[in-house]
């Protein structure tokens, strides 16, 4: 296994978007797919790990290939087609909030010597934020680019981004101001 410093994780990008709120969520969420295809792919030409990190929608066998279906025929189908995960992508299935509670992240970061992590998806003030609390707890490095992170409403959105900024030492800035070496310089 090839060891890295940095890991791209997109949180729960697989989604139905079928629950209320769903379609501010698949609104807000248009607008980060095409920064976070740019970051994605800066990240892949880099040789860094891309690791998403799902809820698993009651599906609890881990078929990745399951869940990408059972999402598709949900509204967050049009997100779904933009930045659906790649072979040479890690998939992680979480039970909760968090993608470090009850699953096998920590583990594989541990693997690929990872100290720096790029947290990008949905929803900012729920998965991300609970995510990046948890990395912050592991002594993580992290980068939450504010144009890779959507929220039902934009204010809760930026609230999050506030307190991950704040409370978490996390670097906000937006995917095209900053290198990914940049983005974790002191």
């Amino acid at each position: 296994m090839r060891q890295h410093q940095t890991a791209l994780i997109l949180i729960d990008m697989v989604n139905k978007m079928d629950f209320e709120g769903g379609e501010d969520l698949l609104e807000n969420t248009l607008n980060i797919v095409e920064p976070l295809k740019s970051l994605k792919n800066q990240a892949k030409e880099q040789g860094l790990p891309t690791i998403y990190v799902n809820d698993n929608f009651g599906l609890w066998q881990e078929n990745v290939s399951d869940l990408i279906e059972e999402c598709k025929e949900g509204r967050g189908e049009s997100v779904i087609k933009h930045i659906s995960p790649k072979d040479d992508d890690y998939f992680i299935i979480k039970p909760k909030h968090s993608g470090f509670f009850g699953t096998q992240l920590s583990i594989l970061l541990n693997k690929l010597r990872v100290n720096n992590l790029i947290l990008t998806g949905i929803a900012g003030d729920i998965c991300v934020l609970f995510t990046a609390n948890d990395a912050y707890m592991r002594e993580y490095n992290i980068w939450i680019p504010e144009d890779c992170v959507a929220s039902e409403q934009l204010e809760d959105n930026q609230n999050a981004l506030r307190i991950m900024e704040r409370s978490l030492s996390a670097n906000t800035t937006k995917s095209n101001q900053s290198s990914i070496q940049e983005a974790f310089l002191p």
